[in-house]
């Protein structure tokens, strides 16, 4: 099956033709990102971005272009904007023009902040609750005992490729149910 079909197919919707999307571009965008960052968690996080994007704007994949390089292209936009976020949060600040020094954000949470992430943190996991038993649990897996894609993989005895996918799903259902008012 040709590329262009595939992708034809997934701008319907079709979750076979993601998935063949997923499992054909993985490699190059994942290499691409390690690449960049120099570490296999963020390189892995950035790459799950990069498709959970593309696959949300898949409609506007102009077929000029090479899907690969739509994809890097993609990948590569999220990973200046993440350091473009990290480089915010500690400016270079001048004093005289002589004394330079860091001015260091103090982010740490006020009370009125943790009684928030208290309240947000229970409607999401009542959000989470909605969700199929298996995405639930791959949700738990991943983010909540932070396990890597591998162990997830191990736990729930499946190839590596659906628990990504499988946690790509979840991930937009939960966006699909936290969005509904």
């Amino acid at each position: 099956m040709e590329i262009k079909d595939v992708i034809n197919k997934a701008k319907q919707n079709d979750q076979i033709a993601f998935n063949f999307l997923l499992d054909t571009f993985w490699n190059d965008v994942y290499a691409f990102q390690l690449k960049r960052t120099q570490n296999e968690n963020d390189a892995e996080d950035i790459t799950i971005q990069t498709f959970s994007k593309a696959f949300d704007k898949i409609s506007t994949y102009n077929e000029d272009y090479n899907f690969k390089t739509w994809l890097i292209t993609i990948s590569r936009n999220i990973h200046i904007d993440l350091v473009r976020k990290q480089k915010k949060t500690i400016r270079n600040t001048s004093k005289d023009n002589e004394d330079s020094y860091l001015e260091i954000i103090d982010d740490s949470p006020t009370p009125e902040d943790k009684i928030i992430t208290e309240q947000n943190l229970a409607k999401l996991l009542r959000d989470i609750k909605k969700l199929k038993p298996h995405y639930q649990e791959v949700i738990n897996l991943r983010y909540f005992q932070e396990f890597s894609y591998k162990e997830i993989s191990d736990e729930l005895n499946e190839p590596i490729n659906n628990v990504k996918v499988k946690l790509l799903r979840a991930k937009k259902l939960l966006a699909a149910i936290i969005t509904k008012v």
